[in-house]
């Protein structure tokens, strides 16, 4: 009744984060993943992973990016809602109750199972509803009670890294889940564990597995040898950054480490600025020592995952100089633990082929190596030089730069003196690249004026940041020059508090993610998708999107995000014919340079995932493909067009527009064609018929509700309705609605008049 075993299916597919349902509409069943347990496996071997989620049963296949990984369905299980069991608990009660006034006395409970045609599988799960049910600390949550249990086969050459895993029925796709994939033995936790430890006595390093359920603490005893240095690193946020509906929005882990006496030796809530917690930990003695995991307000469910990395890995904590100019040379230090090699020279690509980021490797002498990144840019670089703490030794630098450098101690601040008069953009690039400084910029005059300060900064194109802590000032320099200062919020310092600060002009630009990143539609249907312009530096140009290189019949249609505004929901129609493999797609975007400029801003989009935290906020998670699965199954063409020949619709506040409608079949009265309308507010629309029998869209704009000056497109859903004939059994009968999806976005505008 509740558990169902899957025959094998094997799948590799490229694709990539979140799904857009059939039709391009939710349909209240699509597959939802919560979580993965264990998250992750070692190269060259084979495990079982439970996926938890909701409307997992009609999963036919599993999807993981990258090769060497294979997934198997294995089985399906669903614990007993409250109706079920009370059901059973009233067949149980009545069967009871009939053998009792036979006997006349109380009946084993065997014989009242048989005698209600309740199974013995049934019982068990009679129990676990119980067992939860008494618990007070779980919460009933439908969106996790679902388990598919999957297999996967690791080949002993897979890649290693972060992969993202989705699940696919006949209808949708999954969101996606992260599975790490790894060189080092991996073990899960045996409950119970919170005051007896699991012995993990395994070869370091290992990786520990386990969940955190409310109030729970999980606790890994090991012997360590004095002088070992070990690394205890917790992922928890690596596995899964947010959570929906939970305050805060993530499993906010806490490890703390004790020795053989119960003292504690080592604790972290989080690595400083980093968003998980960990442990570097010279061992004083031979000794046996238990580390112990929780949520820091001891929270728990089944989707606080997490993966504990145990021993003495290489681990960088810091990267310096957090970037360089494109086609240049540049020397890097990097600082961290367990490093037998710390500098290298990076070359970085020619700007003609020039990545935001470019990843380097490191290889240390146990074998291992350490990756990190280093952020492109064509401007050049500086690099700080002592003293220069006040303005008598400030630093002369120039308003096109990349200034490289440390705030040294605590107390410590580093002066530039800007000698050139104009309009200053100055940026600081620190926490976003897992530096701990929490930058403030200062800019004064050379009387010591302040002219402008900046603490922190929003940057939205950093899905997974949740504290913004870099600066950016925007200010204009006077003739005589000004002093910018750079220092430490909280006055804090050291070798490993890095910055990158930027000095430019105002340079208006843009960077656009598009949603949703994977997109499963029926062939021949039109699926709206989503649009977001992160402005720079007050961009407000028109920002024009295309396809690039799309397969016949891919087509975007009210593919213009207006410069006033921040998003737009556009139409994406797929090809009548469904293609046999899912389609990566690419879009390409441009915008002009300035008001008047000839000459155009190009950038691609990059696909995303709307990720939502603690029920409000929302992240743009960027994300590496944007791939469409188009079912086999067509949907039936809307029986009519909307013919225009403006290339935007002018609506006027208060006033109706009229859209030519020309019908495409002819077996279909006219007057049971229907549409309605997405967004905006003050606007609507409805089919209307002429005298002649003519087919129009009555759009009708609201004066007071219409906000003039709006601009974006107009989403129409077409449908046809009908009513059946009256009966006696049902003499007003409802009308039926047969739905033939979205029609290709149209732009408008509203105006005045």
């Amino acid at each position: 009744m509740f558990r169902m075993t899957i025959g094998t299916v094997g799948s590799l597919w490229i694709p990539l984060m979140v799904c857009s349902l059939l039709n391009g509409q939710a349909t209240g069943q699509e597959p939802h993943l919560a979580y993965a347990y264990p998250a992750g496996g070692q190269v060259g071997t084979t495990c079982k992973v439970v996926l938890g989620g909701q409307h997992l049963k009609e999963i036919t296949e599993v999807h993981i990016s990258g090769a060497g990984v294979q997934a198997e369905l294995v089985s399906w299980y669903r614990p007993m809602t409250r109706g079920e069991y009370n059901q059973l608990q009233m067949k149980l009660t009545e069967a009871r109750e009939k053998l009792s006034e036979q006997k006349r006395g109380s009946p084993e409970e065997s014989m009242v199972a048989f005698t209600a045609g309740v199974s013995e599988d049934e019982l068990r799960e009679m129990e676990v509803f119980r067992e939860r049910d008494r618990d007070p600390k779980r919460q009933p949550n439908e969106q996790l009670e679902e388990e598919l249990t999957i297999r996967l086969t690791i080949k002993a050459n897979a890649s290693q890294g972060k992969r993202e895993l989705r699940l696919v029925s006949e209808t949708a796709v999954s969101n996606p889940l992260w599975i790490h994939i790894g060189p080092w033995t991996e073990i899960n936790e045996s409950e119970p564990n919170d005051t007896t430890p699991n012995r993990v006595q395994e070869e370091f390093p290992m990786i520990i597995n386990g969940q955190i359920m409310p109030g729970d603490i999980d606790c890994f005893t090991f012997d360590a040898r004095e002088g070992e240095q070990l690394v205890i690193s917790a992922g928890a946020r690596d596995v899964i950054p947010y959570l929906a509906d939970a305050v805060p929005g993530w499993f906010q882990a806490v490890l703390s480490l004790t020795d053989s006496a119960g003292r504690e030796v080592a604790f972290a809530d989080s690595f400083e600025y980093r968003q998980d917690p960990v442990i570097f930990f010279v061992v004083p003695r031979n000794d046996r020592y238990t580390v112990r995991i929780s949520d820091a307000i001891f929270r728990g469910r089944e989707d606080f995952v997490y993966r504990i990395t145990l021993g003495e890995i290489p681990f960088v904590t810091s990267v310096f100089p957090l970037g360089a100019r494109c086609g240049s040379e540049v020397d890097v230090e990097i600082q961290g633990w367990n490093l037998s090699e710390t500098k290298f020279s990076a070359h970085l690509l020619p700007c003609g082929k020039m990545r935001q980021k470019q990843w380097f490797d490191l290889p240390q002498k146990n074998g291992l190596s350490v990756r990190f990144p280093l952020q492109v840019d064509v401007l050049a670089d500086v690099f700080e030089a002592e003293p220069n703490n006040g303005q008598e030794s400030s630093q002369p630098v120039s308003t096109r730069a990349n200034i490289h450098g440390r705030i040294d101690s605590p107390g410590d601040q580093d002066v530039f003196f800007i000698s050139r008069g104009g309009q200053l953009v100055a940026e600081v690039l620190a926490r976003r690249e897992g530096s701990p400084l929490d930058s403030q910029l200062t800019l004064t005059d050379i009387d010591g004026n302040e002219i402008a300060f900046n603490d922190d900064h929003e940057d939205r194109s950093q899905g997974f940041q949740t504290h913004h802590a870099d600066s950016l000032l925007e200010a204009f320099v006077p003739s005589s020059g000004a002093y910018l200062r750079i220092s430490d919020t909280q006055g804090n310092g050291g070798k490993g508090y890095v910055y990158r600060l930027s000095l430019r002009s105002a340079d208006p630009d843009y960077e656009v993610r598009v949603t949703p990143g994977s997109i499963v539609a029926r062939a021949g249907s039109v699926v709206p998708i989503t649009a977001y312009a992160l402005r720079h530096d007050n961009y407000h140009e028109d920002i024009e999107l295309a396809l690039l290189n799309a397969p016949a019949g891919f087509e975007l249609s009210g593919a213009i995000i207006p410069g006033n505004a921040d998003r737009i929901t556009l139409t994406l129609s797929v090809p009548a014919v469904a293609p046999e493999k899912p389609i990566p797609l690419e879009m390409i975007t441009r915008g002009r340079r300035g008001r008047g400029s000839r000459a155009w801003l190009t950038h691609p989009a990059i696909p995303a995932e709307n990720m939502m935290q603690a029920f409000i906020w929302h992240h743009l998670v960027s994300v590496d493909d944007w791939t469409v699965s188009v079912s086999g199954k067509p949907r039936s063409p809307a029986p009519f067009r909307i013919v225009t020949t403006s290339p935007r619709l002018q609506l006027q506040r208060g006033k109706v527009l009229l859209l030519n409608v020309m019908p495409t079949v002819t077996n279909i009265p006219v007057n049971e064609l229907r549409v309605s309308l997405d967004d905006p507010k003050g606007v609507t629309a409805e089919m209307v018929t002429g005298e002649g029998g003519g087919l129009a869209i009555k759009v009708t704009v609201d004066a007071e509700e219409a906000s003039p000056g709006l601009g974006g497109n107009l989403l129409f859903r077409a449908y046809r309705e009908t009513t059946p004939a009256a009966t006696d059994a049902n003499p007003t009968p409802s009308p039926r609605r047969t739905d033939y999806g979205y029609l290709p976005a149209l732009p408008f505008k509203i105006s005045e008049r």
